[in-house]
């Protein structure tokens, strides 16, 4: 039926076997085609794009066939305007006589004709929201695009491409950049003798290059303190088969991916190792396992890609010719290449006096794809033939100017192929020219199904009469989940809209912080929700378009779904206690969850549940818990990959006022509620020392374990161990350390004046008959005489203070308790428990004043035994005051920034695991802390050595 068709329009038909098009009936079609006027327009898209979608051959031959062919003029195009005059084409400015149009780039949208057919790269079929404005213009002007990257035959695949240009162009500027990045690494090389790809004739002349390159490789010229270098290309198509085409000029030996590892470690620099890698080596299924081609065709979903594991760190430059879809497992993703491009010691290259280490094996990638936030997940922009590289590091910083500081070089043209403008306008031509004499029939103003276009072309029509075709309107879909959909502003100009949002539950004291970095992109919409009203509000006026909500979790679910589920991730602040209710909405609305505190078990047990919705909860992430563990862990990590062994590992951390403003008898002030401090004082603890597990009951004890602490000889600290540090032994990965304790420090007098207060039973979270609200009122006075036995208050002072040093056995402690006013005949607010009545008593008594600073001290010990037997006792100290001019805390920045931090790794796609997580990997413990060295949160070390 379709070759009748075909006949009866009187076109090329169609290879059974491929679908591709039979030129050899063309001169059969030339009467048809009498009377058609196509265009070749100017490209204006970038100042170096030289193709055309034809060369002056092609157009003879269309001529040949009735065809009249206008060329718009171009002092830039590679064929200058005599070949296509020579040819038989018209040249002249106004093309509008056209009625099909064909280039190679995106037309501006100032210049599109309203009723044509234009053919291009047009880049819209993945929702690309920078050429969706495009895409809406045309589809106002009721234009009919045909784009060249959906011209595919029967099985799928492209028939129309500059792959194979793209390819060669793509290697012939990666081995001149490699030349580059070496020679600024302190290696020089013969790479350094290859130029850019345009800076050559042709490709035969960088041909020539490289082959020369090649000898002096061959004859050892390559510094063996670079050790054997290897070259992944990914796919079989075009594009590879155009750069493998020019690395085989180099001398070269091809291996399996298998085999990669070990010529990486063991190979010969006489030559450089190559490896083709295809979908069957590094895509599986996620259940199960295998590889299934037809199965991946249709669910790609189903699969995940292992490249990152098993190939990228044995390669040390990829050339990435795939194409992307949407939905398939990337190569390489933003965690990914953190991992790879961490500093690492590398055994496999020899030890050479003078001979300077490279950072890491990943020396450099070439995206010939060029596919922004594609295969290559963390290149979300291309680079250009002005800047053709890029160093991109593990902290996601991009240096387009050097090529000394770390990272990997990347080089992502996306119009590598007008590099060699001539050969790949011939190369494309060819390709396109029996396609031409199907498209040429095309009549926007006519419906799309009037037409009887052969497969090809109508299966790379994207949009027609006013719509996209069926097969593209997946493309509207695909905006409107990006959330990045586009209005048009006052100005007649496009606008983009708020691309992610956070809500942040909590707006107390340390959320300040964490506001404020997280409003400094102007991309996110920040919503802050809190139960008191005045709170939320005063802190969302400081940072314009921040939007306040009061709002109790508890009471109002409906409110709270509602909210969770507008936003992309929330971060709560909230008392621990609370975090379970946030994170069961977050996993019901597919919204990440950010947390500062403990994980718990309620939180523990979900999970699998959150795993199962693609929701990350990542907790821990504050300061105690939070900072700690990112400095510990980076430490551990170092240490291991050097081949060191932790033996002992110490911490200590606290939130104190700074020592000018420690004058009260806890040598202490609060910047939030003084709960959880007091009531911290009556917790169990358990620890490792010298191998053996110590435990210490609750209800008080904790209080007698005190000790004296001189690591920071100017403070006068002391410490207590905090909660189970036994389990960080296996969460931190030190099966060695005969000694784990993890402890809260505090100035000295702390412990003494908090066990006066124990003692006199002030810490009890219990109810007392004397606190009951609805009770007669008491002074402070007469709730100590009642607590020390006293049938009434009836009794001189002195007398009191005796009786209160035979219960405290210190005059001290006598004295803090005095100190702290709780003898004096001030009212209580009774609040039913002595805990929570001296909880609101002490937050507003020993709050910071204006003008008063807090300082946070934290402290790890390290003890690490190395290969040559030598110990060393490490120091790691942080040590931050907070703003005494109106700024954030000390506390407030500790803890906002990390949280910030994590929500915004989050939103960028840098955290990618799913579920219940600690950042306790990497990936995510080490840009958090490069990133707070910028907000002045930075540590120190100091070390001893037996």
């Amino acid at each position: 039926m379709l070759m009748r068709i075909l006949r009866s329009m009187c076109v090329p038909g169609l290879n059974r076997s491929t679908g591709a098009l039979n030129t050899g009936i063309l001169f059969r079609c030339s009467s048809s085609l009498r009377g058609k006027v196509i265009a070749i327009r100017r490209e204006d898209q970038s100042v170096w794009e030289r193709r055309a979608p034809l060369a002056p051959s092609n157009v003879r031959r269309l001529i040949r066939a009735g065809v009249k062919v206008i060329v718009q003029p171009s002092n830039r195009r590679a064929y200058p305007a005599q070949a296509y005059l020579k040819a038989g084409a018209f040249l002249q400015e106004d093309i509008s006589e056209a009625s099909v149009i064909f280039g190679v780039k995106q037309i501006p949208i100032d210049q599109l004709i309203p009723n044509k057919t234009y053919c291009c790269f047009s880049h819209t079929i993945k929702a690309q929201e920078s050429n969706m404005p495009l895409l809406d213009a045309m589809l106002e002007k009721n234009i009919r695009l045909l784009d060249y990257e959906k011209l595919t035959d029967n099985a799928g695949q492209r028939v129309v491409a500059f792959g194979k240009y793209a390819g060669v162009a793509g290697m012939v500027n990666i081995l001149h950049g490699m030349g580059l990045r070496l020679l600024a690494l302190g290696h020089h090389t013969p790479f350094m003798h290859i130029g850019p790809a345009h800076n050559y004739r042709d490709s035969a002349m960088a041909r020539q290059a490289i082959r020369d390159a090649g000898y002096e490789i061959a004859l050892g010229a390559m510094p063996k303190s670079i050790g054997p270098l290897t070259f992944v290309f990914t796919g079989s198509g075009n594009v590879s088969q155009g750069g493998q085409e020019v690395f085989q000029e180099l001398p070269h030996e091809y291996v399996t991916p298998e085999s990669l590892r070990k010529v990486a470690e063991h190979g010969d620099t006489n030559k450089i190792y190559s490896c083709e890698v295809r979908r069957r080596h590094h895509l599986e299924r996620k259940e199960g396992g295998g590889f299934d081609s037809e199965e991946y065709d249709k669910h790609p979903e189903r699969y995940i890609s292992t490249f990152s594991k098993k190939i990228a760190p044995y390669a040390s430059v990829i050339i990435n010719g795939i194409y992307w879809a949407v939905d398939s497992p990337k190569l390489l993703t933003i965690p990914d290449a953190k991992y790879l491009l961490r500093p690492a010691h590398t055994p496999w290259l020899p030890i050479s006096v003078g001979a300077p280490a490279l950072p890491h094996r990943m020396l450099a990638i070439c995206d010939i794809s060029a596919d922004p936030g594609g295969s290559i997940e963390f290149m979300n922009e291309c680079t250009t033939i002005d800047t053709p590289f890029c160093l991109y590091d593990a902290d996601r910083n991009k240096d387009t100017k050097s090529f000394k500081g770390p990272g990997v070089l990347v080089c992502s043209i996306d119009n590598m192929p007008t590099q060699l403008p001539k050969e790949a306008t011939d190369f494309f031509g060819d390709l396109l020219y029996p396609y031409t004499l199907d498209i040429i029939r095309s009549e926007a103003k006519k419906p799309l199904e009037e037409h009887n276009f052969t497969p090809a072309v109508h299966g790379a029509i994207i949009a027609s009469n006013g719509r996209l075709t069926p097969n593209f309107e997946y493309i509207q879909e695909l905006r409107q989940m990006n959330n990045k959909s586009r209005h048009k502003a006052d100005d007649g100009q496009p606008e983009a809209q708020t691309v992610s949002s956070v809500v942040v539950f909590g707006a107390g004291y340390v959320s300040a912080p964490l506001v404020e970095y997280l409003h400094r992109d102007g991309n996110i919409k920040i919503v802050v929700c809190s139960h008191l009203k005045d709170e939320a509000d005063s802190l969302a006026n400081k940072y314009p378009g921040v939007e306040s909500v009061f709002l109790n979790v508890t009471e109002r679910p409906d409110t709270l779904r509602e909210i969770v589920s507008s936003a992309d991730v929330a971060v709560s602040l909230l008392p621990y206690g609370l975090h379970h209710v946030i994170a069961k909405t977050c996993i019901e609305c597919r919204t990440h969850l950010v947390t500062a505190s403990y994980l718990n078990d309620e939180i523990r047990a979900l999970h699998e549940e959150a795993e199962g919705a693609g929701v990350t909860i990542l907790n821990e992430v504050g300061l105690d818990p939070g900072i700690d563990h990112l400095l510990a862990l980076e430490c551990f990590d170092d240490v291991k990959q050097a081949g060191g062994k932790i033996e002992s590992f110490i911490s200590w951390c606290g939130g104190l006022p700074a020592p000018e403003c420690s004058d009260n008898p806890l040598r202490y002030k609060f910047s939030w509620s003084p709960r959880g401090v007091l009531l911290n004082t009556l917790s169990p603890a358990k620890y490792y020392h010298n191998g053996q597990v110590v435990e210490i009951a609750g209800g008080g004890d904790l209080m007698s374990t005190v000790q004296d602490l001189d690591f920071l000889p100017g403070f006068a600290l002391e410490g207590f161990p905090n909660r189970d540090s036994t389990m960080y032994r296996d969460l931190y990965g030190i099966p060695n350390a005969s000694t784990i304790l993890r402890g809260t420090l505090r100035f000295k007098g702390f412990t003494d004046t908090v066990q006066a207060l124990q003692y006199l039973g002030l810490v009890d979270p219990n109810p007392h008959p004397s606190l009951h609200p609805n009770g007669p009122d008491i002074t402070w006075r007469t709730l100590i005489c009642n607590l020390l036995g006293l049938l009434n208050d009836d009794i001189f002072y002195e007398n009191l203070k005796r009786k209160l040093e035979e219960r405290l056995n210190s005059e001290v402690r006598v004295k803090a308790i005095e100190d702290l006013g709780l003898l004096k005949e001030d009212p209580v607010l009774k609040l039913n428990t002595p805990l929570d009545t001296l909880t609101h008593y002490l937050s507003k008594k020993l709050n910071y004043e204006r003008n008063e600073r807090d300082l946070i001290v934290l402290r790890h010990d390290v003890g690490i035994l190395w290969p040559d037997n030598k110990k060393e006792e490490r120091g790691i100290n942080l040590v931050i005051y907070g703003d005494s001019r109106g700024g954030h805390s000390a506390m407030a920045r500790t803890v906002g920034y990390p949280a910030a931090l994590a929500a915004k790794m989050i939103l960028d796609g840098e955290i990618q695991q799913r579920g219940v997580i600690l950042p306790f990997t990497p990936d995510i413990y080490r840009p958090i802390l490069n990133r707070l060295k910028s907000e002045g949160i930075e540590s120190f070390e100091t070390s001893k050595w037996e």
